[in-house]
């Protein structure tokens, strides 16, 4: 029998394994999320008299609880959209996840220090001392509270961290390695609020249920981010099989495994990769699949930007390879029409190839690829090969995108239709948004213009 290759292999849609993103999850998450908040605080709140409030002591006491249990709610949250829960990310998408985790981010630690600061006054105010003299005495003399105190400042560190300035400036393992600490902050900061919560002390069953509620929230990163991904590798077993050089310093990884088929994965997508290489085993970046698998071989496509896609090419044949995902609401499920403008530029074409493969027989593309040179596209024979298939039309935009930008009369020319259509866009953070700024000037639907940033 003839050993299969990437080219002498092909598999039709029918035979793939298809997951439908279900967009009520995304609603679900947050309607949970935010009844939990509000009983947490209801449950805060009743443990008070009329009485509480007619003291100064009594008024910041009341604040600290209110203030540690929303920041509490509001940690558990932020977990929760991080931890790649499979069925939330294809519902809502990672990057629009990273953006809820990073507009919640700040307020946890302003509500923590809330916290610290109301209750350490008000009981300075009860024993007439200074608020630096009592915060000494509860964190010498309080075991749960010093390692409460811990956790607001890995906290803290997670915070400052994640900030733009400071996260660019920063490799993606260390920044990774620092936001570790965040699930070790929960942890230590657990014990201090059941043990020394006022609104706990005399209410045994609300203990239960809050401590249920943070074990069953470590269960499921624990599942999400260590079980899955490691059940997965385990039936894939992913190997390199080649690295070629597709366009100046852009390289395609095509990797072997089994039963790729169970990948239930759609053009557009992304998964989180791992080589098992010296300097690249201990870090994992996000590449979408510059062609939908063609069993048993997966392809993907870097370009040398950082330290880890400039080592691909030094990848050798049998190096292991391990993956987390698909992620990304980048796909066909986001189309609500029948006519799509796919626009991308540099690597950003990959996920648009992968996509194209994919669209429904229906769909009518347009494809529009701008490089600085011809020789600088990244599968431009794929892409032709694909849009001649699908019966579509393929422009090619040549130069800089000061010489030759894609204003809107520009798009309009070269896709008349785009305005009442579906735009997918992929490329440089800057070109995306260049092209979503003249989208939106020709009145397309801000819900059908798809674009999906990695970051970390």
């Amino acid at each position: 029998m003839t050993e299969p290759t990437w080219s002498s292999t092909v598999v039709k849609a029918a035979e793939r394994r298809r997951k439908t993103p279900q967009r009520w999850v995304g609603n679900l998450v947050l309607l949970v999320a935010s009844a939990l908040f509000v009983l947490a605080l209801g449950f805060a709140v009743s443990q008070d008299s009329q009485s509480s409030l007619q003291s100064t002591s009594g008024i910041l006491d009341v604040i600290g609880r209110l203030s540690g249990m929303a920041g509490a709610v509001g940690m558990a949250f932020m977990v929760l959209l991080v931890i790649r829960i499979p069925a939330l990310e294809r519902s809502v998408g990672q990057d629009r996840l990273v953006k809820w985790h990073r507009t919640i981010g700040g307020w946890p630690i302003i509500l923590v220090a809330l916290h610290i600061v109301t209750i350490t006054w008000g009981y300075a105010a009860v024993v007439h001392s200074g608020v630096i003299h009592q915060f000494l005495v509860f964190f010498f003399h309080s075991p749960d509270i010093m390692m409460a105190t811990v956790s607001f400042g890995l906290l803290v560190l997670a915070g400052v961290t994640s900030y733009n300035k400071a996260r660019r400036k920063l490799k993606y393992e260390t920044w990774w390695s620092i936001h570790l600490y965040l699930y070790l902050a929960l942890a230590l900061s657990v014990a201090h609020q059941v043990r020394t919560g006022i609104m706990f002390l005399p209410s045994p069953h609300a203990v239960r249920v809050w401590v249920a509620l943070w074990i069953a929230l470590g269960a499921l990163a624990i599942a999400s981010r260590v079980l899955y991904p490691v059940v997965t590798n385990l039936r894939l077993g992913l190997r390199v099989v080649s690295v070629e050089e597709t366009a100046p310093d852009v390289h395609t990884v095509i990797m072997r495994g089994r039963r790729v088929e169970r990948l239930a994965v759609d053009g557009g997508q992304f998964f989180q990769w791992r080589f098992n290489h010296p300097g690249l085993r201990w870090e994992s970046h996000p590449y979408s699949l510059s062609a939908m698998p063609r069993p048993p071989f997966l392809r993907v496509t870097i370009k040398s930007l950082g330290d880890q896609s400039r080592a691909i090419r030094d990848l050798a044949p049998g190096t292991r390879v391990f993956v987390e995902g698909p992620y990304g609401t980048f796909s066909r499920h986001a189309l609500q029409s029948d006519h799509v403008t796919l626009i991308g530029a540099g690597v950003g074409v990959t996920p648009l190839v992968a996509l194209l493969e994919d669209l429904p027989p229906r769909v009518t593309p347009t494809f529009l690829v701008r490089a600085r040179t011809v020789d600088d596209i990244v599968h431009r024979s794929d892409i032709a090969d694909l849009v001649k298939r699908t019966g579509g039309q393929l422009h090619e935009v040549i130069g800089s995108r000061h010489d030759v930008p894609l204003t809107p009369e520009r798009l309009l020319e070269l896709s008349p239709r785009i305005a009442s259509g579906d735009v997918y866009v992929c490329g440089p953070a800057d070109f995306t948004r260049a092209v979503v700024e003249s989208l939106r000037a020709l009145n397309v639907s801000p819900g059908q213009i798809h674009s999906e940033e990695f970051s970390f």
